[in-house]
C-alpha cells in the first residue's frame, strides 16, 4: 500500500512539474518569436548556418545516412536542411490501404467517440473544434477514428499521403502557437484545437479523410505542394480554398503533399468506412513515413 501511495505522489509531482515547465508559453510572444525563428533559419551566413545545422545534428542524433545529400556544409541554409530530401528507397510505401505520413511518435491513436478525440491521458477534445467548426464536415467522421504523430527535431519533414486522395478543400484555423511536445499535450487543454493549423479535407476509396497540420512555436511555416507556403503571415480569420473537379489534385498513397518548416504535429482522421487502424498504432510508438497503419 504503502508503494502505491507513493507511487501517486510521484504521478502529481510530474504533472505539477508538467504545469510549471508549460507556464512560460502562456506569457511569451508566440508568433512574434516563431517569426524570428522563420527568418533565423533562412540566414544564409555561412558560418552561422553550418554552426546551427551541427549543433542539431548532434543534439538530436539526426540520421544523415538516410539524406540525399549527407554532406551538412552543402545546405545553404537551416531550413534547407531541416527539409532535406531522403535518399530513394529509404521509406518504402506499404502495400497495406493506409500509411504513415510521417516519421514520429504516435500520441494517440483510436476511434472517434461522441465526436471526442484523446489529446493524452485524461484529456479529449471534439472533432469540431479541430476542425474549426466545420459542421458538415465535422458528421462526415462520426463513428470513424483518428491518429496524432508528434514530429521531433531529428524527424524527416515532409508530409506524404497515407492513402490516394483527390484534393476536396482546405481551410486554414488562426490560432495559438503552443509547442505540440509530449509535455505540453498533457498539460494544455485542447491543445490541436487551439493552435493554428490547416485543415486539409481528401475523398479517398475508403471514405473521406482530413489531414491537420498543426503549427508550433518556432514552425515558422507550413507549407503544401499545390499552394506552397500558408503561414507566416499568420492571421486572425478563418481561410478556406475549395477544388473543383477541374482543380482538385490526385495525389497518390506515398507522395509528398506538404511539409514544416520546424517540427509539429498531424492529426488523421477517417470517416467509419475506412479499415480500422491496427492493434500495433498506439501511443508512444516510433513509425516511419510509409508504416502500414491497417
Amino acid at each position: 500500500m504503502a508503494l502505491n501511495e507513493e507511487d501517486g505522489n510521484q504521478s502529481e509531482d510530474v504533472s505539477l512539474w508538467d504545469k510549471m515547465m508549460t507556464l512560460p508559453q502562456y506569457l511569451i510572444p508566440q508568433h512574434t518569436l516563431s517569426l524570428f525563428m522563420y527568418r533565423l533559419t533562412r540566414c544564409e551566413v555561412v558560418w552561422f548556418k553550418n554552426v546551427f545545422i551541427r549543433f542539431i545534428t548532434r543534439q538530436y542524433k539526426v540520421n544523415m545516412a538516410e539524406a540525399a545529400e549527407t554532406d551538412l556544409a552543402t545546405y545553404p541554409s537551416f531550413n534547407a536542411f531541416f527539409t532535406r530530401l531522403l535518399k530513394e528507397g529509404v521509406r518504402p510505401i506499404a502495400d497495406n490501404d493506409i500509411v504513415s505520413p510521417v516519421d514520429g511518435v504516435v500520441s494517440q491513436a483510436g476511434p472517434i467517440v461522441s465526436g471526442q478525440i484523446v489529446q493524452a491521458k485524461g484529456q479529449d477534445y471534439s472533432v469540431l473544434s479541430l476542425l474549426g467548426g466545420d459542421d458538415a464536415l465535422t458528421a462526415e467522421f462520426v463513428g470513424g477514428q483518428f491518429a496524432t504523430i508528434y514530429l521531433s527535431p531529428k524527424d524527416y519533414h515532409r508530409i506524404h499521403m497515407p492513402v490516394t486522395g483527390k484534393l476536396r478543400k482546405m481551410r486554414y484555423v488562426p490560432g495559438d502557437l503552443f509547442s505540440v511536445s509530449p509535455r505540453t499535450a498533457r498539460t494544455v487543454p485542447d491543445l490541436f484545437a487551439r493552435n493554428e493549423r490547416v485543415v486539409v479535407t481528401f475523398d479517398t476509396e475508403l471514405g473521406p479523410m482530413v489531414m491537420v497540420l498543426v503549427g508550433a512555436i518556432f514552425v515558422g511555416s507550413m507549407a503544401t505542394v499545390w499552394s506552397g507556403q500558408i503561414t507566416p503571415g499568420y492571421g486572425k480569420a478563418v481561410r478556406q480554398w475549395t477544388y473543383d473537379d477541374a482543380e482538385a489534385m490526385m495525389i497518390e498513397k506515398g507522395q509528398e503533399m506538404g511539409r514544416f518548416n520546424m517540427g509539429s504535429t498531424v492529426v488523421l482522421l477517417f470517416g467509419e468506412q475506412a479499415v480500422t487502424f491496427n492493434d500495433q498504432i498506439v501511443a508512444e510508438m516510433p513509425i516511419q513515413l510509409g508504416h502500414g497503419m491497417v
